[in-house]
């Protein structure tokens, strides 16, 4: 099973990277102003030349050629808007993604399971009708428009928080203490609290939903029958039982973040790998949003195989079938 996810994954990405490496070539726009920046319209002759020395002049398939043996050799390519290779820019972007996806994770599911099993011992009881409907509110908010609320209150109204940035650059221009440490998490806060937020609302009703529908088997009545205390009876065999639609969470949230990120990290101005895609869209920079798309479809397809190995070891049914499939097969 594994084997076959594996050969599946590769095959999904190399799809993502082909469709997005045809996409932003028939785009309308050229990269030329990437070239020569944004001060000034970039001159005919010094674009036809760079235009010619990165093989832009060429027909698709042979550019579509090129690009897939580069990339076999590792060779991301060198971006036009930052000249620099895009490898280093990636490599320095991933980072402060991966730290405001990781934070964001951690409250959503954090958050989104406690209030799951909150409501689910107090199901249609005024404490669960009002988390209900909190949580449907804040699901049903657009990441963006929450973003600039909080930017707005917190950050502009109420200055709790900075309002941008990943550090302080005067104070703390590297993480080298435990108060530069803090000053992260400081600034980190709003981003994280944005995308977790509204991953947690999202959470905590599958997990509602999961937790009452585990509660109607005969093994959940047969311990409350037999005089099993009820924090034992949801905790142990509610809880356990119920995480199978958790740990399917836990592989779609994966594409949430990722999404949800390239409009957080322009908004905060948080440099990550969301905002270096988008300023290499504006710049027509095919190098830099052809390696986002393949790093973004690398963590989305990962995720969902981590996914996939915890549902079978959560539970076993999923193993044997898939035994009893590859028997069949055989």
């Amino acid at each position: 099973m594994l084997v076959r996810r594996l050969v599946v994954s590769a095959a999904i990405v190399f799809a993502v990277v082909t469709l997005v490496f045809i996409l932003i070539h028939l785009a309308p726009g050229t990269p030329c102003a990437g070239f020569a920046g944004e001060t000034a319209p970039p001159d005919p002759l010094v674009c036809r030349d760079l235009t010619q020395r990165f093989g832009l002049d060429r027909s698709l398939p042979e550019q579509y050629w090129r690009y897939l043996v580069a990339l076999a050799h590792g060779d991301l390519g060198y971006s036009f808007s930052l000249h620099r290779p895009v490898r280093d820019a990636i490599a320095e972007t991933v980072p402060f993604t991966l730290q405001l996806a990781g934070a964001a994770l951690l409250l959503d599911f954090l958050v989104g399971l406690g209030l799951g099993i909150y409501q689910a011992r107090r199901v249609n009881r005024l404490p669960d009708v009002v988390l209900g409907n909190i949580t449907l509110f804040i699901y049903s908010l657009p990441t963006f428009w929450l973003a600039l609320i909080l930017l707005l209150v917190f950050g502009e109204k109420l200055r709790l928080f900075p309002v941008g940035g990943p550090n302080d650059p005067i104070i703390c221009p590297t993480i080298d203490s435990a108060f530069c440490a803090l000053d992260r998490l400081w600034h980190l806060a709003l981003p994280a609290a944005t995308l977790g937020l509204v991953g947690a609302a999202g959470t905590a009703r599958f997990q509602r939903a999961a937790m009452l529908d585990v509660a109607s088997e005969d093994y959940v009545r047969t311990a409350r029958a037999k005089g099993v205390p009820e924090r034992r009876v949801v905790l142990v065999h509610q809880l356990r039982n119920a995480l199978l639609s958790f740990i399917t969470r836990f592989g779609l949230a994966f594409p949430f973040l990722l999404t949800g990120a390239v409009l957080i990290e322009t908004i905060f101005a948080w440099p990550g790998m969301g905002r270096l895609a988008v300023e290499a869209i504006l710049a027509r920079d095919y190098p830099v949003v052809t390696a986002t798309a393949l790093m973004a479809s690398i963590v989305v397809v990962l995720g969902n195989l981590v996914a996939d190995v915890l549902l079978g070891v959560a539970d076993p049914r999923l193993r044997v079938r898939s035994t009893d499939l590859e028997t069949i097969a055989t």
